[in-house]
């Protein structure tokens, strides 16, 4: 069974725990999530009872890859896109290089409860970002690391999987 999920942002990635967890959402028993997102990020899990599966989504030797919309604090640059797509230098390590882009804000994206803080004279830009490996926190730091830290963040697709629309808090069986 695969079932995919739009996470809220504020949900634990887990269906036990303090405050909201996969269980205030999902009434599905003996499945998990592969892979995580943190509790500050938003959008697509893909949940499985299957092991192997669930193994071959979340462990970096198989390169599954992911991808995000990503807003930035601060007017993003081009050369920041390119010091993305070439990998950063992390405390744990070299990334792999990134598919990275700037966008605008997609249409489709829901308001964020609780809001991102909201800085006067800082503006805010949006990337879409793609990556194979899954180092904890990896796009907030890569970001940060080339000088726009993240506000926000919702993963879209892992593999062929995508979000689609799928509403917020919702899931889908496929």
């Amino acid at each position: 069974m695969i079932v995919l999920f739009n996470k809220p942002f504020g949900v634990l990635c887990q269906f036990s725990g303090e405050g909201k967890t996969l269980s205030d959402y999902i009434d599905i028993k003996n499945i998990y999530p592969a892979g995580r997102l943190d509790k500050d990020s938003e959008g697509l899990i893909v949940l499985t009872d299957d092991g192997k599966l669930q193994h071959q989504i979340s462990h970096p030797k198989f390169d599954k890859e992911k991808t995000y919309v990503v807003q930035v604090e601060g007017s993003i640059t081009d050369n920041a896109i390119t010091q993305l797509c070439r990998g950063v230098a992390l405390k744990d390590g070299m990334t792999k290089p990134a598919k990275a882009k700037i966008i605008t804000k997609p249409s489709w994206v829901w308001d964020r409860i609780p809001p991102i803080r909201k800085r006067q004279n800082i503006p805010t830009s949006w990337i879409e970002l793609s990556i194979t490996e899954g180092k904890n926190r990896q796009v907030r730091r890569m970001s940060a690391h080339v000088g726009f830290p993240t506000l926000r963040l919702i993963r879209t697709e892992i593999g062929s999987w995508s979000l689609k629309r799928l509403p917020l808090g919702k899931y889908e069986c496929i």
